[in-house]
């Protein structure tokens, strides 16, 4: 599980020692490095440690040390391969893309390589993202709520975004392109060498775990601004641009129907489908709600982020047809409570 201490990895380390995995853990703590101290996963690496002394271990390897990585896989063979590990923002890739793709690009092809030698026969999931469809879901004819935008019921996108929508001839972000490449390497390491390969396109991956900054992880920072009076930036579109979004443990839930049946080279687009979309505008609406507190001190920037999406909802269609037992089990009311309850006693 590399990535193991973050959201998704913390999550699937969770799921897959209750039923009985011994789970090998690779986090060397760069989100602190991209976002800062406060963005540090060190804290859930100790609650895991603690948790599961002897179902968990893990290794401070950086993925892009070949070598170290390496001397891992040689170790023994795995049987479940997941790939959570990244450099996230599209933000902080601009500043310094060489880091960006080596991480997101390099490291994908290093871990892709060592599970074909040594662990071929295992799943390999690896954790995409909705930016390889570059700014393309902007062009969509989109219609001006008071809390959102939206898309009219007659475009035969209104229900999400499906994985034959194109990712060429757009702007990816340097992020979206170093995730592009690493996409599209796990699913030829799928088709060539015929591998079980997932590679799964998130929306917005969210929970109580997510150690979210201001430049990832919009409705956790959200959350956390709103909790500790904090000021929050919204950045272009009138705060009414779209997300939908899914617990960790529904992705994981995902994950683990994939290693039950796997297919060669599958990409699946997953996030929390229409029924769990939410605009800013309107989450903020919800927290207030939630709270019994009407006061938080937002300002607005006019210029939004560079190849941001104005709108995106996943498609689930594929994955549901693939895997009928897999459903979502969190709507967004519960996923706003949630992380509002234990965000609120951890602060």
């Amino acid at each position: 599980m590399t990535g193991s201490s973050g959201l998704i990895g913390s999550q699937t380390v969770e799921s897959l020692v209750a039923l009985s995995f011994n789970v090998v853990g690779v986090d060397n703590d760069m989100r602190s490095f991209f976002f800062g101290r406060e963005s540090s996963t060190k804290w859930n690496q100790e609650r895991l440690l603690a948790k599961f002394p002897r179902q968990f271990t893990t290794h401070d390897i950086d993925i892009r040390n070949y070598e170290a990585l390496e001397q891992l896989f040689k170790q023994q063979p795995f049987d479940l391969v997941v790939h959570a590990a990244a450099q996230p923002s599209h933000d902080w890739a601009a500043q310094d893309p060489v880091t960006d793709f080596s991480i997101n690009a390099v490291g994908t092809l290093y871990l892709l390589e060592l599970t074909r030698k040594f662990s071929p026969n295992s799943s390999f999931i690896l954790m995409s993202t909705n930016k390889v469809y570059g700014d393309t879901p902007n062009t969509l004819p989109f219609i001006e709520n008071e809390f959102r935008w939206d898309l009219p019921e007659s475009s035969p996108y209104f229900t999400g975004i499906n994985e034959t929508f194109q990712i060429d001839h757009s702007l990816h972000s340097i992020f979206g392109a170093s995730k592009v490449s690493a996409d599209i390497m796990a699913q030829e390491y799928g088709r060539y060498f015929g591998m079980n390969t997932l590679v799964l396109r998130g929306g917005c991956l969210t929970g109580p775990m997510h150690s979210a900054s201001q430049l990832h992880g919009f409705l956790s920072h959200l959350v956390k601004s709103f909790i500790k009076s904090n000021t929050y930036t919204i950045f272009g579109h009138k705060g009414k641009q779209v997300r939908d979004n899914i617990h960790a443990r529904d992705v994981v839930s995902l994950i683990l129907e994939f290693h039950k049946s796997p297919i060669p080279a599958l990409v699946l687009n997953i996030g929390g489908g229409r029924e769990n979309s939410i605009s800013i505008l309107e989450a903020i609406n919800k927290l207030q709600q939630i709270s019994n507190k009407d006061y938080f001190n937002v300002e607005y920037d006019d210029k939004a982020r560079l190849g941001d999406h104005i709108w995106y909802i996943s498609n689930l269609s594929k994955a549901k047809t693939l895997y009928p037992d897999w459903k979502l089990t969190y709507g967004i009311e519960d996923l706003i409570s949630e992380m509002y309850e234990m965000a609120s006693v951890h602060d």
